[in-house]
């Protein structure tokens, strides 16, 4: 049910256009916020952007050893090559949330007193962590080098990829801060939940190495994009049947969360 209770096909489509419209009307608000979060997560940090990239060089460094020197697994390029891909794909995803999941709650001040579209401060933390994903490329780039892993033609796909990563993620990041801004207890069990989910998604070994529980993790939204990443760049073959199906859900899973957002959105301050 919308704001005035319209809950008719006209109804929606007047929603979405006035959600488009609103997004182009304070584009210049996005990139400021945007600014604005890239300056305080690095303000007073020594390292700044090098943290975008640190810590998985650290995880990659640990997982080689223990998956390429001790519980050994077969993957079609080095390890490390293999493992650092599948860490830069999810600690996107994993860093957008984790700040996106407060956004809403940590700019209280602006969600009681001003009225833009709020689905702003999702967005821009989605955005930031962008930021951090395109400085950690350069590392896969070094590492591909290093290990002489050559890019094809298929490398064509990786916009397309990097597409529904974004609107999957943002929509996850949508329902989180809405979720937290209405139970609290969100923001403590995102931080259970995505651990479990990293080691549910195929960041740190191939598919076909998980018996019996394959088609599970295959389910799983994030496995198939990761695996594209991995298709694209670093095994020149086209994404598979399973990220098109995800491509085409996300799409439909971003319009009812952004439609629910914003249709709740004047409930938001009574919640701070």
């Amino acid at each position: 049910m919308g704001k005035n209770g319209d809950v008719s096909m006209g109804g929606l489509i007047a929603d979405v256009r006035e959600m488009l419209k609103e997004q182009v009307e304070y584009r210049e608000l996005l990139r400021q916020m945007t600014m604005r979060d890239l300056l305080i997560r690095y303000k007073q940090a020594i390292m700044g952007f090098g943290w975008a990239v640190f810590m998985p060089l650290v995880n990659t460094a640990v997982f080689s050893i223990i998956f390429a020197r001790i519980a050994k697994i077969q993957t079609p390029v080095p390890y490390p090559v293999f493992a650092f891909c599948g860490l830069w794909a999810w600690n996107f995803f994993a860093s957008a949330l984790r700040f996106g999941v407060a956004s809403l709650t940590s700019n209280a001040n602006l969600v009681t007193k001003v009225y833009f579209p709020r689905e702003i401060f999702p967005f821009s933390a989605v955005l930031v962590s962008l930021v951090d994903f395109a400085v950690g490329s350069a590392v896969l780039v070094g590492l591909m080098i290093w290990y002489r892993v050559p890019v094809g033609l298929n490398l064509a796909w990786f916009p397309i990829v990097l597409v529904v990563h974004v609107l999957f993620t943002a929509a996850i990041a949508l329902v989180l801060s809405m979720a937290n801004l209405f139970y609290r207890d969100v923001k403590y069990l995102f931080e259970v939940v995505i651990s479990i989910w990293m080691f549910a998604t195929s960041v740190l070994y191939p598919m076909d190495k998980v018996d019996g529980l394959g088609t599970l993790v295959q389910l799983n939204p994030m496995t198939p994009i990761i695996d594209a990443y991995r298709d694209v760049i670093l095994l020149n073959t086209a994404p598979g049947v399973p990220f098109a199906v995800v491509a085409a859900a996300t799409v439909g899973f971003l319009g009812i969360a952004w439609l629910f957002f914003h249709r709740l959105e004047f409930k938001f301050a009574e919640s701070i």
